[in-house]
Order: C-alpha cells, then structure tokens, then sequence
C-alpha cells in the first residue's frame, strides 16, 4: 500500500532500516558485530536492517525477539519468588558482546498496555531485577563505549492504545505513518535531511555549552522550578560520537539537547505537561515538589501507587539524572498524538528524567570516574524514567553562575 509520499510500505520500512544503520549506528565498523533486540512484530523491519548492517560490513547480526504474550503468561501463572529473578546469564552475553566491540540496536514497539491490570508490586520487582542484571551492559550504552541506536516499529497492541477507535489495519496504517514521518524517511533524501537535523541540533548544543548556564528556570501552569546544572556539564544532542570513534544518533528519532543536572540543586514544584506510560500503566496528572534535588512531595491523578513504587525503587530514584529541552513546535508535538511511548513522547516536550545520569554529559565525558563525577553532581539509580514538563506555555530561563538571567525558551519556543 502507497502512502501519502507516493512510496510503497516496503519502500519506506527499507528507508527506516538504512537510516537505522547508516544515522543511527552511524555505519559499522568492518568486521563489527550487532546485537538487536525486537519484539516478534518486528520481524520485518529486523531483516531489513539485518541487511543493511551486513552490507556496511557487519561480521555478525543476533537477534533476540521478545514475546508480549509470554511475558503476560508470567504475571499470571509464575510463582511469586520468580518476579525478584532476572536473565542474568543473557545480559552478561550482552555485556560481554559489547566490551569485545558489538554495536547495538533496539527496535520499540511495546504494548503500553501489557499489564495493565497486573500487580504493580510484581511489576516493580520485576523491573528492579531486571535493571540490575542489565546495569553492566546498559553502562556501556549509555556512556557511548559503543555505537547504539533505538528505532520503533508499528504494532497491532502499540497501535490499538494510540488510535483504540479505529480498525486495526487502519490504526496501524496511522501509526506507520507516524513513525515513518518523526524518523525522516518522508523526505526526498532521508541521509541528507538527517545531516541537516543534526546540524541544527548541533547549532542548540553549542549556543547552551558556550552560555555555561548553572541553573534553569521553569515557569508555567503548576510549575516554578529551578534545576541547577551539575559542575562541568556538558550539553548533548543528535550526533554522539561513541569511544570506538563512530558518531551516531542514538535515538531515531530526536529533538532534544539534553545534558546532566546537578543531584542535589533542584528546587520547586513541576507538573507534567503529557502523561507517563510506566510498567503498563498511564500516570496521568503528575505534580511533585523537589528540596534540595530530592522529591519530597508526589501526586497524580492517575497511576499514584505505581509512581510511589517508582520513586521508591532507591535513593536516586527521587532526583534527577536528565535535562532535556525540546521546542513544542517540534514535529512530533505537531502531530498531536499521545505515543504512549517515551522514545516519541519526549521529544515532543522539555523533559526532566528521575534517576540515572548520563556521565557523557560531563566536559571530560566521564573520564574522571564514579566518586568524581558524584562530586559534580552526578546521580545513581537502577532506574532513568524520562517525563515531559514542557508546552507553549511554559516558559525557560537561563540563570549564569553569577545570578543573571536571560531568556532561553518563550511559550515554548527557542528565543
């Protein structure tokens, strides 16, 4: 079936695939190994840039497929004990794949939905047990050791929960086109309008780098708060640059520059601005008060038990690992839709993240180590759970170290 550019489905999945590997992975090393993960959905756009990554030289492709269905099966029929229990044998393979080089992929398309309905408890512990087992693999993803990407697919689940009114070849003809759009393949030269992408995005990053902000300053419905910036931050976005020398977007596709805050120099009250799809659950309403960088308020209309769980998961889990600043004429604000899934999601608004920092975003990239990069400022979590808190009616200051103020984002917008 066409679309509205005229390109057949097969010719657009085989743009997102090429885009996957050659901006994504920004290409491959000769020789070098890939590990995807993807949901069963997936199968078709997994061969697709199966064959892209081994005519750009891959050595090996693995994929591992997950199944929605047999992850359910487990909530209802596994024994209690068996939710504190993780694959910790599969995500020391990843690990080990990726210390000996392996870039990595993954492809999104979960069912917001899945365990709606399930015991927020097991999915909590569920998900602790998991990011333990993965935090060795995860840290060399997150720190760019390597080249990695996250690309998403359409899903008749995914689908159902963004258009539940329409017929399901319809919803995910809509949600094809959606995600085709937000990923640049739309366009006459997708390679091309990505280098341009990343150059503006490029342009935002140095303007912030060289204003050397210490704190921000968010005013808008609900929200008055101040994030300061960790010591020696350093402001990212689009092409990263991994330490095996290949420069790639990690995210496919994206609209934020993003750096560090500091752990313990938040202050104020903030309300998302979108709700979170978290653990099968849609936390609507969210509205917390932060002292001294930790939460010591937290509300929401819907969703409060899992937000609690959230938050409690450790002592990081109250503060922040992420800033991020994205327009809200951004083209997936432009769509109108709720995603339902943070990779799309977050880059239709300014966001914050709870838990987790990014040492990448630090002057020296981390160099300096755990105990240094604490003293920045630095946090520590098992978790990093992104929400949006911007909109055209907040607005974004820049505060330099000796007090001033100057405008950074107006109604939403870059002044």
């Amino acid at each position: 079936m066409d679309d509205m550019t005229g390109l057949s489905h097969a010719s657009l999945l085989d743009r997102l695939a090429e885009v996957a590997v050659r901006v994504g992975l920004g290409g491959l090393q000769p020789g070098q190994q890939l590990v995807i993960t993807a949901p069963l959905e997936a199968v078709a756009l997994a061969r697709r840039i199966t064959e892209h990554a081994y005519r750009a030289g891959a050595s090996l492709v693995t994929t591992f497929f997950a199944d929605d269905a047999a992850s359910l099966l487990r909530y209802q029929h596994a024994p209690d004990a068996g939710f504190d229990t993780a694959a910790g044998w599969l995500y020391e393979g990843m690990a080990a794949a990726f210390r000996g080089g392996a870039a990595r992929l993954a492809i999104l398309g979960d069912d917001p939905n899945l365990l709606a309905g399930q015991d927020p408890d097991k999915a909590a512990r569920a998900n602790r047990a998991r990011s333990i087992a993965y935090r060795p693999a995860l840290e060399l993803i997150t720190n760019s050791a390597i080249n990695w990407t996250i690309v998403a697919c359409a899903t008749p689940a995914w689908a159902h929960a963004v258009f539940p009114a329409l017929p399901e070849a319809e919803a995910m003809a809509r949600l094809w086109g959606a995600i085709f759009a937000a990923s640049r393949v739309t366009t006459d030269d997708p390679i091309a309008g990505w280098a341009a992408h990343n150059g503006t995005l490029m342009t935002r990053r140095n303007m912030l780098n060289a204003k050397r902000y210490a704190a921000l300053h968010y005013r808008g419905p609900g929200t008055d708060l101040r994030v300061g910036l960790a010591d020696e931050h350093r402001w990212m976005g689009g092409l990263t640059t991994a330490a095996n020398g290949i420069a790639g977007n990690p995210n496919i596709p994206t609209e934020e520059v993003f750096t560090t805050p500091h752990s313990r120099r938040t202050e104020g009250t903030v309300a998302a601005t979108l709700p979170l799809a978290h653990q099968g659950t849609l936390i609507e309403g969210i509205e917390v008060r932060f002292e001294a960088g930790a939460i010591v308020e937290a509300r929401a209309r819907s969703g409060q038990a899992v937000l609690e769980r959230m938050i409690a998961t450790d002592e990081g889990a109250r503060r922040l690992g992420e800033v991020a600043l994205v327009p809200a004429a951004s083209p997936i604000a432009q769509t109108g839709l709720l995603f339902l899934n943070t990779l799309f999601d977050e880059n239709a608004a300014s966001h914050i993240a709870l838990g987790q920092s990014y040492s990448k975003c630090f002057a020296d990239g981390g160099a300096a180590g755990v105990e240094a990069l604490r003293a920045r400022g630095a946090n520590t979590s098992l978790i990093h759970v992104d929400w949006m808190i911007g909109s055209a009616q907040v607005d974004v200051d820049g505060i330099s170290a000796d007090g001033a103020t100057e405008p950074l984002m107006r109604a939403g917008a870059w002044v």
